[in-house]
């Protein structure tokens, strides 16, 4: 079974009367695209929990050609609500990878209230989503990341209570705002003591998404800029961006990194090629080697990693990010042009001197 969205059902006006415009030539490509109607609670859940659209918000979705039976989902939630949008596939726009994001996509970001990015990442394309963000930050819209999202994450990640994740979040953002440091130790061999700066900020990316922080779908992290990390982390579970798709689940050959003083020292793994692809990447620029991201992922609902960042950052443990710190955000002063994440299993976290988590379990409740 499989559903249809009808293209007589576009919405193609404001609220105040004015015309939205006609519509995209992806628009109606995805509006005679089936979906299947597994992905539909995800998708009502992006429309309607996480961002919360109104009927009189103007919406701008992204997708690509691979993802494009999802972005269908979502819009036929949009219909469902009445909201105005427009829909862009990126193929239709240029040839990829992306050098810079197209015109037609940040003109209309400029008179959007929300905005949905649902695509799979390809390399070097980094900067067009950056050029993206700094848009979405300067003019505070509701954004909904989705690099890479799939059908497991639409039936999994996506179907979570994300409210249930949100009051778990603030819990554990409100420890984390008071505290000095935070140390984080697997079975695997992760040892790591990050000090924490109070000069940069905490954010929750719960999946509640709100114009003060845009958040990636399926939410579930809080994270800072962290003033120093130290020590050791096994990455047993997936390392991010287009590195994610090309090496997947990690658990059968980590890759072991060394920090000190917040910079990346030592990378090691028996997988030669992951060992060279990630140095090679965390040696981009100046700061691709630095620490910009320590997280905590809070989505409970999550039972195992998958070998997918978008969900996998999510998963009850401890993340960090080598490259781009989010300063718009945190505070931090320094900046990249790349960020990449890496994430562990069953971790074992104190704040200061109490412990939050033992071998990947929260021991504090929502």
């Amino acid at each position: 079974m499989s559903i249809r969205v009808e293209k007589s059902h576009i919405p193609m006006s404001r609220k105040d009367g004015e015309t939205w415009g006609t519509p995209t030539k992806s628009q109606l490509h995805l509006n005679q695209l089936a979906f299947d109607p597994e992905y539909a609670p995800g998708a009502y859940n992006a429309v309607n929990v996480c961002l919360r659209i109104q009927p009189c918000e103007q919406v701008c979705v992204i997708t690509d050609r691979a993802t494009a039976d999802i972005a269908a989902a979502i819009v036929h939630e949009l219909q469902k609500l009445g909201a105005p949008y427009h829909a862009w596939i990126l193929e239709d726009l240029g040839p990829r990878p992306l050098k810079d994001l197209p015109r037609e996509i940040l003109d209309d970001l400029e008179h959007s209230q929300v905005s949905i990015f649902a695509v799979q990442a390809q390399t070097n394309e980094l900067r067009s989503r950056i050029q993206m963000t700094d848009v979405v930050n300067r003019r505070h819209i509701r954004h909904a990341h989705m690099v890479n999202i799939n059908r497991q994450i639409m039936l999994e990640g996506m179907r979570a209570d994300f409210n249930r994740v949100d009051r778990l979040s603030q819990i554990v953002v409100e420890m984390v705002r008071k505290a000095s440091k935070i140390r984080a130790t697997t079975a695997a061999g992760t040892d790591l003591t990050a000090e924490l700066n109070p000069n940069y900020k905490w954010l929750k990316t719960s999946g509640i998404i709100s114009p003060e922080k845009w958040g990636n779908l399926p939410g579930g992290e809080i994270f800072t800029t962290p003033g120093e990390v130290n020590g050791t982390f096994v990455i047993d579970g997936v390392v991010g961006d287009y590195l994610c798709a090309k090496f997947g689940d990690l658990q059968a050959n980590p890759l072991t990194i060394r920090m000190k003083r917040n910079r990346l020292t030592e990378a090691n793994s028996a997988n030669r090629e992951l060992e060279d692809d990630f140095w090679r990447y965390t040696h981009t620029d100046e700061n691709s080697d630095r620490v910009g991201e320590f997280a905590i992922g809070t989505n409970i609902d999550l039972h195992n990693l998958i070998g997918q960042i978008l969900q996998d950052e999510k998963y009850p443990g401890v993340h960090i990010a080598f490259g781009n710190p989010y300063g718009a955000h945190t505070g931090a002063d320094w900046d990249s042009t790349t960020h990449i994440d890496v994430v562990g299993r069953k971790f074992n976290i104190w704040v200061d001197d109490e412990q939050i988590m033992c071998e990947g379990r929260f021991l504090i409740e929502a």
